[in-house]
């Protein structure tokens, strides 16, 4: 999975859809984990990274994580690879 390429991510956290024409923000965790999926990297580096970073429970963060790609995924914010 990952962002679409049309999908414009600020540091700040606003995501905008072209598609679309919505805007979200979203906190720093959010916008680390977006940004992640833009590069490409894999969902086991984004859990990773994001744990380290930010000493959440990995359990509780999973679960947490696969909400937000559904969010993602229902906004048309990204596509399946």
């Amino acid at each position: 999975m990952r962002i679409k390429k049309n999908v414009a991510v600020s540091a700040s956290g606003l995501i905008f859809n072209p598609d679309t024409g919505e805007s979200f923000t979203v906190n720093p965790m959010g916008a680390m984990i977006i940004n992640g999926l833009k590069e490409g990297k894999s969902q086991e580096e984004i859990i990773t990274t994001t744990i380290e970073k930010y000493f959440v429970e990995k359990n509780t963060f999973e679960k947490d994580f696969e909400d937000f790609l559904g969010l993602l995924n229902n906004f048309s914010l990204v596509e399946n690879d």
